[in-house]
């Protein structure tokens, strides 16, 4: 691969080459991306999404929005650092192309902005609730009329391949969805393949899938046109990661490692005390850092400050290991994520581990998943009964009472079965923690006028 055409300012449907130094640097393409992404409706709707306890109105809590948000910004700072490393070692990018170490920063800072822009209401069991309708729930009956990879697309359900779908399907008179650029898009793409083969290898790339089978054609040019490496054979569909991939990817390893820490600390979860014995490890570096975190005489103060200085290190060792094996994050031969090399990765595993304890299993947290399960395995099942019946002309009056309720733009006519079971998930998805709970509660006839 290579960094010209790794940062390609292309979007859906143009027909010339857009270059950088005719770019205006007032308004640059990449930045563009970003605005586009922070107006866009499914942006929004993150400010009522779970990001660790679901449907949680306590003021330390981070939405998924607000995490999104920081993300980005320490997606910023890993881009500009990188990149101004990167012009270093390759000044005709800058000579001859035009591009700058900011360009880096906002191709990573608008990619990581929308890393969870697909992601369902209630969190991680979001994903699970949707896949298990179709892997044990009523669902199940629709798996002999599709293909496997159709099939293995609703049972797996993956926020990042609804993300790309966010991003970039088509609907009636808005062609491209928000025509972000390639370069944006390459970064967003953490897991650039598809859902089988199914973890076929321990590369980082393969751990997830990227795409639904829905989007295919068009993953598939954008990754061709950047030049991102092939790493699967015969019918099967699978690249090299896009090298600011591992930026986007270390920004959310960051901040959930250490801001969800930060959420479990406020919330009393952890105590104050048990948090310092882990953050000493990552903020020790700093100078004066005790003295400065003595005189700060609130909780919340000193637990922002250790966040601070434990971001600032993270960033600054995600940088190194990236520059140190740049050559072949190009080559495709770097089948790691940037954390899994970084020094700090045991004081990062332990911190993981005390939040999977201590946060993440907490009763909190299991309850309100539990009410999310049934609340999204109850959505699926009334809208697919219903879009289905529509479809084979046998809706009953019930069934287009609950149409109604699909908003205008999700009245779309599907006459592929697949087509429609996904058109539904993606709806559901695109809901959130709030409108949810609300649609439930219309749907069992205890809404509250």
């Amino acid at each position: 691969m290579n960094w010209e055409q790794l940062l390609s300012l292309k979007r859906q449907g143009d027909t010339s080459k857009r270059l950088r130094a005719e770019q205006d640097d007032t308004r640059l393409g990449f930045e563009v991306d970003y605005d586009r992404i922070i107006f866009s409706a499914a942006f929004r709707s993150l400010q009522d999404k779970t990001q660790v306890i679901p449907l949680s109105k306590t003021d330390f809590v981070h939405t998924r929005l607000t995490h999104s948000l920081e993300v980005s910004v320490v997606g910023r700072s890993l881009g500009r650092l990188v990149g101004k490393k990167i012009i270093e070692k390759y000044p005709y990018l800058q000579e001859v192309h035009g591009y700058h170490m900011n360009d880096f920063g906002a191709i990573v800072a608008a990619a990581s902005l929308a890393h969870d822009i697909g992601n369902p209401p209630f969190g991680h069991s979001g994903e699970k609730a949707i896949g298990e309708y179709f892997s044990i729930g009523n669902g199940q009956k629709y798996k002999d009329q599709l293909t496997d990879k159709q099939w293995q697309d609703l049972i797996d359900f993956e926020g990042n391949a609804n993300g790309f779908s966010v991003l970039t399907a088509s609907r009636p008179g808005i062609e491209g969805g928000l025509r972000i650029s390639y370069a944006t898009l390459g970064a967003f793409m953490k897991y650039p393949k598809e859902s089988l083969p199914k973890k076929p290898t321990k590369n980082i790339a393969d751990k997830k899938y990227g795409f639904f089978q829905s989007d295919k054609t068009f993953f598939e040019e954008v990754a061709q046109d950047m030049g991102m490496i092939p790493n699967k054979s015969g019918g099967d569909i699978g690249f090299e990661r896009h090298p600011l991939a591992y930026l986007v990817e270390a920004a959310d390893d960051i901040c959930y490692t250490i801001i969800d820490f930060e959420d479990g600390i406020n919330l009393g979860l952890v105590s104050e005390d048990y948090a310092l014995e882990y953050l000493i490890n990552l903020v020790k570096g700093s100078h004066y850092w005790k003295e400065k975190y003595q005189n700060l005489s609130t909780k919340e103060d000193r637990i922002s400050y250790l966040r601070a200085l434990a971001i600032g290190t993270l960033i600054n060792d995600a940088v190194d290991v990236f520059i140190e094996n740049e050559e072949a994050i190009l080559a495709g031969k770097f089948p790691f994520a940037l954390t899994d090399k970084s020094k700090y990765k045991a004081q990062i595993d332990d911190i993981i581990k005390l939040s999977v304890d201590k946060i993440y299993q907490s009763r909190e947290v299991v309850e309100k998943e539990i009410v999310g399960y049934q609340i999204i395995q109850t959505l699926l099942d009334k809208f697919i009964t219903a879009f289905n019946n529509k479809y084979e002309e046998t809706a009953s009056n019930y069934d287009k009472l609950i149409l109604k309720m699909l908003p205008e733009k999700h009245h779309l006519e599907k006459t592929n079965l697949y087509d429609r079971l996904l058109h539904i998930c993606h709806y559901v998805s695109l809901l959130t923690d709030g409108n949810a709970l609300e649609l439930f509660e219309t749907i069992n006839g205890r809404k509250k006028n």
